[in-house]
């Protein structure tokens, strides 16, 4: 099966399927792969062997020329999770009118013209709803006016595939295949993944507490100054309830980096992480006073690399490479979940057989 990877970021649909082709003896290939951040491109050529495959780059202007799409080998999968601050429910949700949405259109050019048989997309949750659910649906219909007449859909939580993030999703499947008796829901998949979750290689936590490292760096840790901040239930306008110790995460953002408020991204006190019981450590009470007494700090990016699903090997490669902890904490928020991909594509090729 050759796969090409459309703003590959980090990787996670790649990584996903190696694992696949790793615990079943599944047969696939990475063609080629597009992304227009450089950061994000050493990450991932230093986290697999893309020697002699097609660097595409921006794929705006990889799609100028025809004669470049066409040149392409066979492609089987297509997958990508394009975009997403254009749909985002924090953004200004501008969709099709803001240019980072407009690379969708990119992906029409490759299923005019390529004609993959599966296409597997990743977009956030509030891509269904945008617009009164018209961007939705006219994804849907320009998807199909490429040949596409069957086209599922549904939302995946990213905390039902053995990872602890709550992170939910929208990923659509869409074939050139007419599959008999065929189903695409979250449900199934899930159930379905769990009667494998045992045997296979990829990451598994049941809580944060599984992947936080007792000794890290102090520049980790929050300073008394910004504690009152990042632990406030908010402003006059602004009102949220910032609470500490997530045993499932929150969903981890491209901008984790600037430290929000606890109520959006994530923060432990040391004596959560240092806790022999964290589930009993949480029924302490303590008022925001004695929380800033404590020491506290946000997570690392090797952290955040986990919570995706991404080894603790790929995370050195990619911090060997000399990307930024920035960056690293930008492609680890942007990246799709690697459980989630995994538990998907095992579902349609090998539990279904498709080829």
């Amino acid at each position: 099966m050759n796969h090409l990877e459309l703003f590959a970021g980090i990787g996670g649909f790649r990584q996903a399927l190696t694992l696949l082709s790793k615990d079943f003896n599944f047969a696939q290939k990475t063609i080629g792969f597009s992304e227009i951040d450089e950061s994000a491109i050493k990450s991932y050529k230093s986290m697999y062997n893309t020697q002699n495959e097609i660097e595409m780059g921006d794929i705006v202007a990889f799609n100028q020329d025809v004669n470049r799409i066409n040149s392409l080998p066979q492609i089987d999968l297509l997958t990508g999770g394009f975009p997403c601050q254009a749909f985002s429910m924090m953004g200004k949700q501008q969709g099709f009118a803001d240019m980072r949405g407009n690379v969708f259109f990119q992906i029409l050019e490759i299923l005019r013209n390529k004609k993959p048989k599966y296409i597997l997309l990743e977009n956030v949750r509030n891509l269904k709803s945008h617009n009164k659910g018209e961007t939705f649906k006219y994804i849907i219909d320009s998807i199909k006016e490429c040949g596409y007449n069957n086209i599922y859909y549904d939302i995946f939580n990213t905390e039902d595939f053995g990872l602890a993030q709550k992170r939910n999703r929208v990923f659509i499947f869409a074939t050139t295949e007419n599959i008999k008796n065929f189903t695409f829901s979250s449900k199934i998949i899930k159930n379905v993944f769990c009667n494998i979750n045992d045997k296979i290689s990829l990451l598994k936590q049941n809580s944060t507490h599984d992947i936080l490292e007792k000794q890290v760096e102090k520049k980790y840790y929050l300073s008394n100054t910004i504690k009152p901040t990042i632990l406030s239930n908010g402003t006059k306008t602004y009102h949220s309830k910032s609470e500490i110790n997530p045993i499932i995460a929150k969903p981890l953002t491209a901008t984790m980096v600037k430290m929000h408020r606890a109520c959006q991204d994530n923060y432990f006190s040391d004596g959560f992480i240092q806790s022999s019981n964290p589930l009993e450590y949480l029924q302490k009470v303590f008022s925001k006073e004695e929380l800033c007494k404590q020491e506290i700090r946000k997570i690392t990016p090797k952290e955040a690399f986990l919570l995706q699903g991404f080894s603790e090997e790929c995370f050195n490669n990619a911090q060997k490479s000399g990307v930024s902890n920035a960056q690293l904490y930008k492609q680890a928020g942007n990246a799709v979940s690697v459980n989630t991909v995994y538990a998907i594509m095992y579902y349609l090729f090998v539990y279904l057989g498709l080829r």
